[in-house]
């Protein structure tokens, strides 16, 4: 498998050089340079999720690792996972699902594709006898699930972005508390969006990116966005078997755009996926954009669900690649004019090629806590805001009632204990392996919002 760059004046890569690199050196995000076929699977229940993990992610990194090599990878990350069936769907009301994806060390949904990309990190690091430093920019959870992947790896440095005041308190601590040498915290004075801008101008200075040797966990490293294919389709196999329906529907709380993106990758290359719900807070770029073809940035307004505070949705940049297809001066254009003026165009015709699967519902904090209330009240189940956010974006936009809409769980509920106890008066425990959190030091610095601060920072972290 080879990778091209959406914006097409970088190298094409294999996968082992996309792992590394992140961002494209043009600017761009690596796809696939063609969209493989799913491979046939076994009905389900009889591959664990490792297994399918295994066989769906094969022909994305066929020809950068031996096979037996990467599925012993991904064995050893999803054995991190407190529940067996990593990623496990439940029934809610009405026809909807939740597929809980909370189940990894950081109890949020990240988890899932940072414990095998940290491995892939440090395979293909010590194979080259090479060290990286990764920089991460994170509205909350990628932070820590990044840490968590990266954590005493010999052949990493981390530097973890967020922006100061605007993550929860857990969310913060699980960052904050790991004392650990190559693991570097950073509050920055701003939104996440400019800790997401300082990252983009860092990647965009060679000679600084050479230095250190930079690199990325984002859900602009591809890698982040293979991993997630696979819980689109290891729910879709389970709840067509429990159901019998022929397809499934997604609704998924995305600020970014990677998860819900992943759920394009999944239908794309052959699973049966009929819709795919777009759920926003009150930060709704994508919502906006579902509904009249311009992307329009605005500001960023903090809100019960902090990880979705975000205004540039980087990998709507990938789906936009497949919309002006693949044409990459088409697309570099249109992101070049969103970047200069924070407003851009995509037209009617490829809108209509959006909304034929895509739907888009703003959920405000007001109905955020009532979905809270609602789904405890009607099924027992207390789930976090942002997961509110997606049901209640489900409950508004399903097209067809007789097909299955399972709701993507994101995040376990006591990452958010302000925002739950609010809607229902009810304070989530952490699990027993963050139990202890508040008791614990922390360590991070501080930064104003100035890439130039960020990268001097950064060189004194690693040495360089």
């Amino acid at each position: 498998m080879k990778y091209v760059s959406t914006r097409g004046e970088a190298p094409v890569l294999g996968f082992a050089d996309v792992l590394l690199a992140g961002l494209a050196s043009d600017g761009g995000l690596y796809v696939p340079e063609a969209w493989p076929s799913q491979p046939s699977l076994p009905p389900s229940g009889d591959l664990a999720y490792a297994d399918v993990a295994a066989e769906v992610m094969w022909p994305y990194v066929d020809g950068a690792i031996d096979r037996t090599a990467f599925e012993v990878l991904v064995h050893d990350a999803y054995s991190s996972f407190t529940h067996a069936d990593v990623c496990p769907v439940r029934p809610l009301d009405d026809g909807l699902f939740l597929c809980e994806l909370f189940w990894g060390p950081t109890i949020a949904f990240k988890d899932v594709a940072l414990q095998l990309v940290g491995r892939l990190f440090d395979h293909e690091l010590t194979r080259r006898d090479e060290r990286a430093t990764i920089v991460v920019a994170t509205s909350g959870d990628t932070g820590s699930a990044a840490i968590e992947a990266c954590r005493g790896r010999a052949s990493l440095d981390i530097v973890v972005l967020h922006p100061k005041g605007r993550v929860s308190d857990v969310q913060r601590k699980q960052m904050t508390t790991v004392d650990v040498p190559n693991v570097h915290n950073v509050a920055v004075e701003g939104t996440f969006d400019d800790c997401q801008a300082i990252v983009k101008r860092l990647f965009a200075d060679e000679a600084f990116r050479t230095d250190v040797r930079l690199s990325a966990m984002n859900s602009i490293n591809w890698a982040r966005v293979m991993a997630q294919v696979v819980y689109y389709v290891t729910a879709t196999r389970t709840v067509r078997a429990e159901t019998g329906a022929p397809s499934a529907a997604f609704a998924v709380p995305t600020g970014n755009f990677g998860n819900v993106f992943a759920g394009w990758v999944a239908r794309r290359t052959g699973t049966p996926i009929s819709q795919l719900v777009v759920g926003s807070n009150r930060n709704d770029i994508l919502t906006r954009w579902l509904a009249t073809g311009i992307m329009s940035a605005s500001e960023v307004h903090p809100t019960l669900s902090p990880s979705m505070d975000i205004q540039v949705s980087s990998n709507v940049e990938r789906l936009l690649f497949e919309l002006y297809d693949r044409h990459a001066h088409l697309l570099a254009d249109r992101m070049a004019e969103l970047a200069d003026t924070g407003r851009a165009e995509t037209g009617d015709t490829r809108l209509a090629a959006v909304t034929e699967v895509f739907d888009g519902f703003a959920v405000d904090d007001e109905a955020t806590k009532a979905e809270i209330r609602r789904t405890l009240d009607a099924t027992g189940v207390v789930v976090d805001p942002h997961t509110a956010v997606g049901i209640a974006a489900a409950r508004a936009t399903r097209r067809d009632p007789a097909t299955p809409m399972i709701c993507l769980a994101t995040a376990h509920p006591a990452k958010f204990p302000d925002a739950v106890e609010a809607a229902v008066g009810v304070r989530p425990e952490l699990p027993e392996h963050l139990a202890d959190l508040f008791d614990r030091s922390e360590r991070y610095d501080e930064l104003p919002n100035d890439a130039a601060a960020v990268a001097a920072y950064v060189r004194r972290a690693v040495g360089a």
